[in-house]
């Protein structure tokens, strides 16, 4: 019941309730003393009638209205100390004191609102600490994953001035190996630029309308010639009378596609190399498998893999590791074009990663 509505009732209790006290009481008073005792309805007994029916007039208006307002101001009172002891306890930083209220009233709907407050802030502060701890985390493997290189072209430096290159063929064989680890340093360097951009919103999109098909049948051609090499096939399935246009920037499409390719491959050692990418349509997306024969992802592992710097191969060794931003650019990436991502693995028998993107009515 609301508070209005109370107010109301108490208010009309407080003429009815006294009014129907003082009837009784002078009915019962009037029986006693003019029926059990006898009294004259005149003179002096009816003197201490009146006298009597004042001393009931005044009690039950102080008892009636003294209880009323009590119970009124009880119900007023109660819950918005109850707000104030919540809002004392949020200020000190205390987020699990709950004010949730099953009442039907204006205060039980402000302390549910106030309830729906405390849940999120208490989810803004651990996501704030979980923030905290995985900035805390990048910078702790930034700093790995730069100095590991860096010790690396120190010590071939080192080794050049010391003369320990003392023939043409060790000096050049230094100096590629000093250019290639300076240029995975630039890699990296150029996936952080690229993380931080996405993660703060900086990145900017120029979305146009793609067609997956012919987007994938061109890249896959590509990839397959590349695959030659190590005796690996790449395909495209898909139902050529659909249509998959989709609104997407092409650049950004082809990052993510190459994140995945390049991670599918880092970790497979089958010598038969293959990639699958199949095309669904679907009534208001286009859905993007990518399919690999590779190792596989274990079971626990797969919540965690589209997270920043995480690897799998807990030895983080740059051959197999990379830099760790891969799948988490990609996460970003397809997020920005309103899809989703997931993976789907068994170890041993491959991995199929997936996105969504929206599909041109």
């Amino acid at each position: 019941m609301s508070i209005k509505k109370r107010l109301i009732l108490s208010n009309i209790a407080m003429i009815i309730v006294p009014g129907a006290l003082l009837l009784v009481t002078e009915i019962v008073l009037g029986y006693f003393l003019f029926v059990v005792f006898n009294g004259n309805p005149e003179g002096e007994d009816l003197k201490v009638f009146v006298q009597f029916r004042f001393i009931a007039i005044t009690l039950i208006l102080i008892l009636t209205n003294g209880l009323l307002t009590y119970f009124m101001s009880r119900s007023i009172i109660k819950p918005i100390s109850k707000l104030s002891t919540a809002a004392k306890k949020i200020s000190e930083g205390d987020l699990e004191y709950s004010v949730q209220s099953d009442k039907k009233d204006e205060l039980g709907d402000l302390a549910n609102t106030f309830e729906q407050m405390r849940l999120k802030l208490r989810e803004a502060d651990r996501e704030q600490k979980q923030y905290e701890q995985n900035r805390q985390e990048l910078i702790a493997s930034i700093s790995h994953d730069l100095k590991t290189p860096l010790t690396s072209i120190k010590g071939y430096v080192k080794g050049i001035q010391d003369g320990v290159a003392n023939t043409p063929e060790k000096l050049d064989r230094y100096m590629d190996t000093i250019y290639r680890t300076a240029n995975d340093m630039d890699g990296l360097i150029d996936e952080l630029f690229l993380y931080s951009k996405l993660d703060l919103k900086r990145e900017t999109f120029q979305f146009e309308q793609v067609d997956l098909y012919a987007f994938f049948a061109d890249f896959i051609d590509e990839l397959a010639f590349n695959l030659e090499k190590e005796q690996g096939t790449a395909a495209l399935s898909a139902n050529k009378e659909n249509s998959y246009v989709v609104e997407a920037d092409r650049e950004k499409l082809r990052r993510v596609v190459m994140n995945i390719i390049q991670n599918s491959l880092k970790y497979m050692n089958q010598e038969q190399k293959e990639i699958q990418v199949n095309l669904t349509s679907e009534s208001d997306r286009i859905v993007v498998e990518m399919k690999d024969n590779g190792n596989g992802i274990r079971e626990e592992d797969i919540p965690y893999i589209f997270q920043s710097f995480y690897r799998t191969d807990t030895s983080r060794n740059s051959a197999t590791g990379g830099s760790g931003l891969g799948l988490s650019i990609v996460k970003k990436i397809i997020q920005e074009h309103g899809g989703m991502v997931w993976a789907e693995s068994e170890p041993g028998k491959g991995t199929s990663i997936y996105f969504t993107l929206k599909k041109v009515m």
